[in-house]
């Protein structure tokens, strides 16, 4: 009874990291700025830690099946 929620939330973690892990690589690849007003490495340490960090929220959402 409790996978369907634990999938939804596991799926849409994962598409939340890939998607930010996919949009901070092409914007560093080129050289444009990830968050306006931010220094650029900054943001995209921060973008990339957020990203890695819903993919882990998917991992561990899915292995709670």
């Amino acid at each position: 009874m409790e996978s369907g929620p634990a999938i939804f939330a596991g799926t849409v973690f994962a598409l939340f990291g890939a998607g930010l892990l996919l949009w901070t690589g092409t914007r560093v690849a080129h050289r444009a700025p990830v968050a306006h007003g931010v220094h650029q490495t900054a943001a995209a340490a921060l973008s990339t830690l957020a990203g890695f960090g819903a993919l882990a929220l998917a991992v561990w959402s899915f292995t709670r099946l």
